[in-house]
Formats: structure tokens, sequence, C-alpha cells
């Protein structure tokens, strides 16, 4: 396998000069360029320049407006709407944070539902900004039909990710960042290009038989939720707070609604923000939440959620991000 070393500034740049030479003016490709460069510095391949072909083509159909102007409303003391006028949204994201936060701070808790966005993204650059800046948040995302709900033989829910930030002072907030599916879509799609098997309970094919075989899950087949019914409940609870609430698709809708250009459909976004100082333990939640999560870090074996993201973040600054040739060439043809 050939690699280029690239910065993140160079993926950013390039993402960038990708975007507007297919119609996007500077300030939404800059805007995802962020987010790509930051995946790819995490080390999440599949949420990186991977998708570049899906944005591309989403600009070249006419579905996404590539030069949207988010716009931002407090519709209630703790509730932030943002319209993503049809735009990618990385943009819209960062234009609501910061009223997102201040509702929070002032109330405890405050909403945001994004409406009108094609999201393309990991949910963990959206979540680590708001838990940095001392608050908790959550994040939640649907997308087109891609899981069968338990005991189900056709897919209704999307992969309908979620993610949970937790601040820890000093120190870099603790991130995870899943899919309601047993395996995210994009990692089902980078096994299938590097000829990888997958895992049983992965997904099904066109008749619904499970199989390890990721090309027969993306073409007619589905994937699985994680942990049966349970995971299967999970993501009918995203639809509801992503899409009921909002008054945006729900997975089924997207689908029946999006020109299937292989780009992300237009539909909504719902995080929380919450206030640790607003609930009563201003004083002590810090070290309390600490002595937990110290605890938990040192049990032998036990996964903390984002070390790896972290040291990933570290390799590349010192070593620089490994990108493949055959990724970087298929990036530079929408030049």
């Amino acid at each position: 396998m050939s690699v280029t070393t690239m910065t993140e500034l160079e993926v950013r740049q390039l993402v960038e000069n990708c975007l507007m030479a297919n119609g996007a003016n500077r300030e939404n490709a800059a805007a995802v360029g962020r987010t790509i460069a930051a995946a790819e510095r995490d080390g999440c391949a599949s949420h990186g320049l991977f998708r570049m072909p899906g944005y591309i083509a989403s600009l070249r159909s006419g579905k996404v407006n590539g030069n949207a102007q988010p716009s931002v409303s407090r519709i209630s003391p703790a509730v932030v709407r943002v319209d993503g006028d049809h735009g990618y949204a990385p943009l819209a994201l960062e234009a609501g944070r910061e009223a997102l936060i201040e509702a929070a701070r002032e109330n405890g808790i405050a909403a945001m539902a994004l409406v009108n966005v094609h999201h393309f993204a990991a949910l963990w650059v959206e979540v680590e900004p708001i838990a940095e800046a001392g608050c908790a948040a959550m994040a939640f995302t649907t997308y087109k039909p891609a899981v069968v709900p338990a005991g189900a033989k056709q897919p209704l829910f999307g992969t309908n990710p979620m993610c949970f930030g937790w601040p820890r002072g000093d120190r870099p907030p603790m991130v995870f960042d899943q899919a309601s599916a047993s395996m995210a879509r994009g990692e089902v799609m980078i096994a299938a290009r590097d000829g990888h098997a997958v895992p049983l309970g992965t997904g099904v094919d066109a008749d619904g038989n499970p199989t390890t075989e990721p090309q027969k899950i993306i073409e007619g087949g589905a994937l699985l939720p994680f942990g049966g019914h349970k995971g299967s409940t999970i993501a009918m609870m995203i639809e509801l707070l992503v899409a009921g609430l909002t008054g945006m698709d729900f997975s089924y809708e997207a689908q029946k609604n999006d020109n299937n250009d292989g780009g992300p459909p237009n539909g909504g976004e719902f995080m929380l923000a919450i206030d640790p100082n607003r609930f009563g333990d201003a004083d002590n939640w810090l070290q309390h939440s600490e002595a937990f999560l110290t605890r938990l870090a040192g049990m032998e074996g036990a996964h903390m959620p984002g070390n790896r993201r972290y040291a990933n973040r570290a390799k590349t600054a010192a070593e620089g991000i490994q990108v493949k040739d055959s990724v970087l060439a298929s990036c530079r043809e929408f030049l």
C-alpha cells in the first residue's frame, strides 16, 4: 500500500480547493475542510477524505447549497434552532455552537435543533468543542435506511450515530461516538474497498441472511443494530429525537426525497448541552467525576473512550497523516 504523508493543513487545503472547484464558497468549504482534516488527524479514515466523492457528487447535482448561509435563532430560552440553508452541516454547527453553550450556561441545560443540513461527518468533531467549553454534550443524527429493526427483514433506521462528551477540566474531554448499527456504514464500505470480511452479526444480504461479505451488505443488504433489540430501540429513539422533534425527515422519508447521488440527504441533527455547574454540585462535580473516570481507567483491560483518538492525534502531529495514494488521487480528480 503506497501512502503520502500530509499535514492537517494540507488535508484542509485539499478539501477546500476540491469543494470550491465544484460550487462551494470558501466559508462552506473551509468548514468541511476542518471537519475532514480532524477525522484524518485522529485516525477516522471512514469520515475523512474517503467521503469526498459523496460531498462532490451532492454539489454537482445541485442537491447541496454550496453557498449556504446558516441562520441562528433562540426559539425559547433553552432551545436554539439553526437553519442550515440546505448546506453541509459543519458551517451550521459552527454558527450555532456559541448560542447553544450560552443557553446551557443560562439555563443549566439547552438543546439545539439543526434543520435543512446535509450531515456526512463524525459527531465527535461537533461534541468535543462543547465539552472543552465545560459542558456535557450529546448529539444525534439520522441518515437513510441502512439498519434492520430487531426482528424485521427490511431496513428502516439510519445508522443513527450518537455521541456523548464529558468535560474534564484541564484534561481533554472524554468523548465517545458510536453508531446504533453494529458497525458504522463507512467502516463497512472501507472493508469492501479493501477486500476484508466483516464480523458475523454486522449485517445481512439482500435476502436477509447473515453475511460477512461487506459488498453484500452495501448492495441490497443492510446492517444490523448492535445488541439486538437494545440497539434497535436506541436507533428508534434517535429517529424520534432528530426527526420527530425537528420536523425533518425520518430516515425512510429521507430516502424517498433524496436524489441518491451518493451524497448525504437533507435532514436534521439534535444536540444537548448541559452545564454541570448548574446542577447543585458546582464545587465538587469535577473532582467527583474525575475519581470515577480514574477508577475506570485503572481497571486492567478497561476501554477509556477517546484514548485511541487522542493517541492518533499526538502521533499525526509528530509524524504527519498517512493518506493512501489511491484516495489522494481520487480527490485530486475533483480539482
